[in-house]
């Protein structure tokens, strides 16, 4: 007897069992309950949240024998063969396989033969966007008016491939991903029905990697029951999937808050011992600092309970040092691909977390505690253990790259019982940098918004530090002090990664110290970005305007009955 896969056998058959997307169900419903049902429906959304389902629902709905209704029986013999996939009115069609101009005019010859024995002769376009623009141009007019008998129900993966004049001519429905919680308890629904067990911990994992898509979710669980041979279980099923134990995760947080790089390396080589996905480890350190951010700023939301002390990280972490790790997390993984090989990327991710730490008081405040020497130096290195020779060789590369003080008090020795760590970081430069405010002087000062709009364009920031420059308006410049304005809904930006980015390149440009102030409010003068979208919309109305006057488009339309589509101008020198 052959096996049917978990994602087909579980697959609706009914709108009430399919698992979220209510607003297009509710939509759907209304319109055959209410007889006003359009002629060209669109689904779009990511694989696997139930396009061609729904899609397919859709259609047994309208041919059901006991009526047009959005509960459809699920008995009479047109149910049955839709499910099975083998009613002749409905005709699915791959575009991926069928792309050309013929397959779309033979399907319209066919659109205008009454139905064999349904109501409605359903058209369902799987993959629609994969249509040639010559078979697009071909479908367009039967698209606007088909005969009365024929439905169009599209579905896509990139519906921003399809031409605007397709969309207009279609109801479109937006599918979303699934979240978490409901890919979870689809799966616990079919194992309990299955009769197979399970842990929690396996059930999430499933759901985790499913990435919000539930037949990725299906599929997974069909593998996850092969591998297992049975019972499946959080510690089997993360061997199946490749991902990272919990307890590591901890493991290497705790490390990084306590400033403590041999036991960091330690961890990192200990999990290479696994084979790990370097990249997947970084993803889930992202994912626990994001779960101890909420913790901090929002103690109020459920962030879950497993291995990872969510609670004792938030109460031992700056908030802010949380979004710098964060940040670099992302970027560690952005980058791994450049990194000699994916170990040392990573690990070199994790000496950048150990190495910067912002705001903290006094001169060392950007060194991990391993490489500061204190007045309880001699005490903690007696506690400590002797450091492998990778952990000596970052905290001697962390030592030269340190910054060095810049002021009497940032040089102060140490307690006299105590003797001074031989670490450059400790020793006074032999000459000492202008204090801030000789320095803040002797820089070109930001004059006016028209300044600071040119210092924007003539930067070399790109990215997210970019964003935060063209988003930002000027206040005032003085003592070294620039003031800038963000709009409430843009201070997501002002990330202290970016700030730092930000304030390099403006002092390289303005040949001094520049410290970032930045207030909250609506910008009294123009902005980077609103004078570039300014500048982008006339560009694009000038374009517009030049083409229609051309002699040779006026004689084109004129004479030919062209039409000028205002969407496909583009102004010289723009993709």
């Amino acid at each position: 007897m052959s096996y049917l896969v978990l994602a087909r056998k579980w697959r609706p058959k009914r709108f009430a069992e399919l698992v979220g997307q209510e607003h297009v169900v509710r939509a759907l419903t209304n319109a055959l309950d209410t007889g006003r049902v359009h002629h060209a429906f669109l689904f779009t959304g990511t694989r696997g949240v139930g396009k061609t389902t729904i899609a397919r629902i859709f259609a047994k709905s309208l041919n059901c024998e006991r009526g047009i209704s959005a509960d459809p029986c699920g008995e009479c013999e047109t149910c049955l063969a839709i499910d099975a996939g083998r009613y002749i009115d409905l005709l699915e069609i791959d575009a991926a396989s069928n792309t050309g101009v013929d397959n779309v005019r033979e399907l319209i010859e066919n659109a205008q033969y009454m139905p064999s024995r349904g109501k409605y002769k359903v058209y369902l376009i799987d993959e629609v966007h994969m249509l040639s623009k010559q078979a697009f141009n071909a479908l367009l007019k039967t698209l606007e008016e088909p005969p009365g008998h024929v439905k169009f129900l599209f579905a896509t993966t990139d519906p921003e491939k399809l031409l605007v004049t397709v969309l207009s001519r279609c109801l479109q429905f937006n599918l979303k991903r699934l979240d978490e919680a409901q890919i979870r308890g689809q799966i616990a629904k079919i194992l309990g029905a299955e009769g197979i067990e399970a842990d929690d911990d396996a059930v999430r994992q499933l759901a985790h990697a499913a990435d919000g898509s539930l037949r990725d979710g299906l599929s997974l669980l069909d593998q996850a029951i092969a591998y297992t041979g049975g019972r499946l279980d959080g510690a089997a099923v993360a061997a199946m999937l490749g991902t990272v134990d919990r307890n590591r995760v901890q493991a290497l947080l705790s490390a990084l808050a306590d400033g403590d790089g041999a036991r960091l390396l330690d961890e990192a080589a200990q999990l290479a011992e696994f084979s790990p996905d370097w990249g997947s480890v970084l993803d889930a350190l992202s994912e626990a600092l994001h779960r101890i951010q909420v913790k901090q700023l929002v103690p109020t939301v459920e962030t879950g309970s497993d291995a990872i002390d969510v609670d004792a990280l938030a109460a031992q972490l700056r908030p802010e040092l949380v979004q710098l790790w964060y940040q670099m997390a992302l970027n560690g993984r952005r980058d791994l691909g450049y990194a000699p090989s994916p170990r040392s990327g990573f690990e070199m991710s994790l000496l950048r977390m150990l190495a910067f730490r912002p705001g903290e008081a006094g001169a060392q405040a950007s060194l991990p505690r391993a490489v500061v020497p204190s007045a309880n130096a001699a005490a903690s290195a007696t506690r400590a253990q002797a450091p492998s020779a990778a952990a000596e060789q970052a905290r001697a590369v962390l030592a030269e790259s340190a910054p060095r003080p810049q002021s009497s008090a940032a040089v102060a020795p140490p307690a006299a019982a105590v003797p001074p760590a031989p670490m450059r970081v400790a020793e006074p430069p032999a000459v000492m940098p202008a204090a801030p405010s000789m320095q803040a002087a002797s820089a070109m000062l930001v004059t006016d918004s028209e300044h600071w709009l040119e210092l924007v364009a003539r930067s070399s920031l790109r990215g997210p530090a970019r964003l935060l420059a063209e988003h930002a308006a000027f206040v005032a410049h003085a003592d070294g002090v620039l003031r800038l304005t963000l709009a409430p809904g843009d201070e997501h930006l002002k990330s202290p990664s970016l700030v730092l980015q930000l304030g390099d390149a403006l002092s390289s440009l303005l040949g001094g110290t520049v410290q970032l102030r930045f207030e909250t409010g609506e910008p009294r003068g123009d902005t980077a970005r609103v004078r570039n979208t300014r500048e982008r919309e006339e560009r694009q109305a000038g374009a517009e305007q030049g083409f229609a006057a051309d002699p040779d488009i006026q004689r084109l339309v004129q004479v030919h009955g062209a039409q000028i589509v205002a969407d496909s101008i583009r102004p010289l020198g723009e993709a």
